[in-house]
């Protein structure tokens, strides 16, 4: 089997995209598409169901990925040998996000990555991303995806990899305050809020509330952006979210944005203590991420 082929085929598998792995591996779709139809024939099998909005692996595509994965290593580690050059980098990163950002953001850092560094592996936990520099500041993990807090503490490096925006979210349908929601100046403070507990998001919702002159009827604080939005479907109040959270919740069909005065969004970075960057694996990642999302 042909090498290129197999780093294709594993890019394929975690990007789901031929548009992302093809800009990856800087070649055209329609070349790409080529060069798995011929890893098909090799194989004798199909490994892709493809439509116009989706890729999936096939059962013979699941099987091959760890074959593939495997291959891939044992000809970087030889290659290494033959050049030189110091062992593979082995390993462990403790890495944090929200449940968001693992699908929103994580698969396309780490599908490059894992080509590069397939003996690293990693030790992925989720949470409320409020908490993840606390957790980095902790040595809880080594990385994290985080918002950038107005007072980054001077122990944390922070690269900037995408600005998200936030909106007001309203249920579709039926609620106690669907009616007053319609008037051409709701009164805010009886409508009921649902806001993050903590973090830049709330920070952003709470100069939002003091821009309206709004004092707000807070029904829940929630931990974790992901709930804000089911509860908003769920006709439990008005909600203020991130865009990405929204866009990628199950439940986005049952609440409409309302147009309202904008919120400032705020900036989604990797972060990690400065003193990580003397490790390795993390400094490998740190300059994956750079690479991904900064440069040109």
């Amino acid at each position: 089997m042909n090498i290129k082929h197999l780093q294709m085929f594993i890019h394929l598998c975690d990007s789901k995209n031929f548009s992302k792995t093809a800009s990856a591996m800087h070649i055209s779709p329609s070349a790409l598409s080529r060069q798995i139809q011929k890893l098909e024939e090799e194989t004798g099998q199909n490994l892709f169901l493809r439509d116009n909005r989706s890729v999936e692996l096939t059962p013979a595509g699941k099987k091959l990925l760890p074959v593939a994965m495997k291959i891939l290593s044992e000809w970087q580690q030889y290659n290494a040998q033959l050049e030189g050059h110091e062992q593979e980098l082995t390993g462990e990163i403790r890495l944090f996000c929200s449940v968001t950002a693992s699908y929103s953001h994580l698969p396309e850092l780490l599908s490059d990555f894992r080509l590069q560094h397939p003996l690293i592996e990693f030790k992925l936990s989720t949470g409320d991303p409020a908490q993840a520099i606390e957790k980095v500041l902790a040595d809880d993990v080594d990385i994290a995806i985080s918002a950038k807090p107005e007072q980054l503490p001077a122990r944390i490096e922070f690269e900037t990899i995408s600005e998200i925006p936030l909106s007001v979210i309203a249920p579709i349908g039926v609620s106690n305050f669907a009616d007053e929601l319609q008037k051409d100046k709701p009164d805010w403070s009886s409508i009921p809020f649902i806001v993050p507990e903590s973090g830049t998001a709330r920070d952003r919702a709470n100069a939002w509330f003091k821009a309206m002159k709004i004092k707000p009827t807070i029904y829940a604080q929630v931990s974790g952006h992901e709930a804000i939005v089911s509860m908003v479907a769920l006709g439990c109040g008005v909600g203020i979210a991130p865009d990405v959270v929204i866009n990628n919740s199950p439940v986005k069909e049952k609440i409409q944005r309302l147009k309202v005065a904008s919120i400032k969004p705020f900036k989604l970075g990797v972060c990690c203590k400065r003193s990580q960057l003397d490790n390795p694996l993390v400094k490998a990642l740190w300059e994956m991420a750079h690479d991904t999302y900064i440069a040109p």
